[in-house]
């Protein structure tokens, strides 16, 4: 994703700038091209040399070139640039960007820029936290602006807590994650099932599961920031979804059946992650059921079978994710259920694992691919598990 990407990157004079030569480093391993901005008082602690060396083209710091009195066009450097980094971002950097000061190479290329400035303040504590400080970086979002936040951290004064810049490697990340958000997934149909279903026992009572949809929605919304269209069929759920997300409400397998089917045609890659009943009453009463001290009977029928009858008719132009929630033999009976249902992969999650499933913030999954290829993740907030599942559906593309 970074293969050719343009990206400047601004150092300021704080101890963190030390961080930069690391940033640098990994932009260009991974094919960026990169240029360096440094202030003044940034040489203090890294020199143009480490950085020039690192990025493989020469530092700019003053507005014309000492030895032979050419500009440094600071409007040609700001257009340029496909992203501008500016890590470390001192409390004097950023309330000189937040107020319009401009007296240096790198807020003077601040200002003429046109694409996303990412900032990645580095300070100490109460610096940091001082209302002027904090002032001025909401300042600097509402101008657009990205902000990296600091982490809590053992700071260059001694103390503890939020300040530390964010590490290179997680900075590195954030910046592939923004390429990788730019449209990659530009005029395709994405649709995602996604929570339970509930089937109608009598007007009070129903059968469904501790599904709550979440895991869905994230698979939803990051399918957004990837450039997707994106139509969700989705259980009964209190959680919200964003605007640009075509939301189609359902309760029954039936009607996530239908739906789906209504949706199915024109979708380039289909993601089933509902967790849909496999049983609904023969019969539903109309009223309730009154107590007896009795046992109740309840005659089952199987709901019918909404990711086998995707896999039936999905066409070769068409990728098809299942889910698969397990409790015993996981890895043999996803493998099973990848070939039985014509998928192309098949996300599974164990209950044996701690902080997956049902109702957790987290999930812990594998990935199995039609090769049988087995990739395991470790255990993540559920957005960064919609990030791991784009990221194998992308590898397909």
């Amino acid at each position: 994703m970074l293969s050719g990407k343009n990206i400047l990157v601004g150092v300021t004079g704080g101890i963190a700038a030390y961080k930069s030569a690391t940033l640098v480093r990994l932009l260009v391993k991974k094919g960026a091209h990169v240029r360096v901005i440094m202030t003044p008082s940034s040489h203090q602690f890294i020199t143009p040399l480490t950085l020039s060396t690192l990025s493989k083209n020469p530092v700019y710091t003053e507005f014309s070139k000492d030895s032979t009195g050419e500009w440094n066009n600071h409007v040609e450097l700001a257009l340029w640039a496909d992203l501008f980094i500016i890590a470390p971002a001192t409390a004097n950097t950023i309330a000189k960007m937040a107020n319009g000061v401009c007296d240096n190479l790198l807020l003077a290329t601040y200002f003429s820029s046109k694409n996303q400035v990412v900032v990645a303040p580095a300070m100490d504590l109460d610096m940091y936290l001082h209302s002027a400080t904090q002032t001025n970086i909401n300042r600097l979002k509402e101008f657009g602006n990205q902000i990296i936040a600091p982490v809590n951290g053992e700071l260059a004064s001694g103390l503890v807590g939020e300040g530390r810049m964010e590490e290179p490697e997680n900075i590195f990340n954030w910046i592939v994650e923004y390429f990788l958000t730019d449209k990659a997934l530009s005029k395709k149909k994405i649709l995602i099932t996604a929570g339970a279903t509930r089937e109608q026992i009598d007007p009070v009572r129903f059968i469904s599961n501790k599904s709550t949809g979440t895991m869905g929605i994230e698979l939803a919304e990051r399918a957004i920031k990837l450039g997707a269209e994106v139509v969700l069929v989705i259980g009964p759920t209190s959680l919200k979804t964003s605007k640009e997300i075509r939301r189609i409400d359902v309760v029954s397998a039936e009607e996530m059946y239908l739906a789906v089917h209504q949706n199915i045609s024109d979708a380039d890659i289909v993601i089933m992650s509902a967790a849909v009943s496999d049983y609904t009453p023969t019969e539903t009463n109309s009223s309730k059921i009154k107590k007896k001290n009795t046992p109740l009977e309840i005659k089952l029928s199987p709901t019918k079978d909404i990711l086998k009858s995707v896999g039936e008719i999905k066409t070769k132009k068409q990728i098809l994710v299942g889910f698969a929630l397990e409790t015993d033999d996981e890895v043999k009976n996803a493998k099973s259920k990848l070939k039985r249902k014509n998928l192309d992969l098949i996300v599974l999650n164990s209950l044996n694992d701690s902080g997956a499933g049902f109702g957790e913030g987290t999930n812990k999954i594998t990935i199995i691919d039609k090769d049988n290829k087995v990739f395991e993740y470790e255990l993540k907030p559920k957005p960064e598990v919609a990030i791991d599942i784009f990221n194998k559906i992308l590898s397909l593309l």
